[in-house]
């Protein structure tokens, strides 16, 4: 009876060890990389099309175009105005490029109007093929 359970706990092992490691990645940064900000008017008008499709839900959205990668963050609707993004890292990985983002709220001094609005960032880096992941 023994050898039977150990038969059976065996490969039981050794699928709960290999799921593990098949989920492990590896987010240690190799360099930040170099971005800017882009205006809208600036952002690519394919690019931007999408953009506003997607800007009323939480938006991760990225698009390659004649050399450069453009990636764009947004928090869906805001109820009032003031709101902004900003980018806290962008760094690249062994598998991916990694985007920190954050939603900043209206400042105390700011005056803030009741309309509804979209508040997002847009950034443009040199291209790369790999993954873009946002924190």
């Amino acid at each position: 009876m023994k050898k039977y359970y150990t038969f059976l706990a065996l490969p039981l092992c050794i699928l709960l060890l290999g799921a593990c490691a098949a989920g492990k990645t590896d987010h240690e940064k190799i360099r930040n990389i170099e971005f800017t900000v882009v205006d809208r008017e600036d952002v690519p008008e394919e690019f931007l099309a999408r953009i506003e499709e997607e800007k009323e839900g939480q938006m991760k959205l990225s698009f390659g175009d004649k050399g450069y990668l453009y990636a764009a963050r947004g928090y869906g609707v805001q109820e009032t105005s003031g709101y902004s993004v900003t980018v806290d890292q962008c760094f690249e990985t062994e598998q991916e490029i990694r985007i920190g983002t954050s939603l900043l709220g209206p400042g105390k001094e700011e005056k803030i109007l009741k309309k509804k609005t979209y508040p997002y960032v847009v950034i443009k880096m040199e291209y790369t093929d790999k993954q873009i992941e946002f924190e």
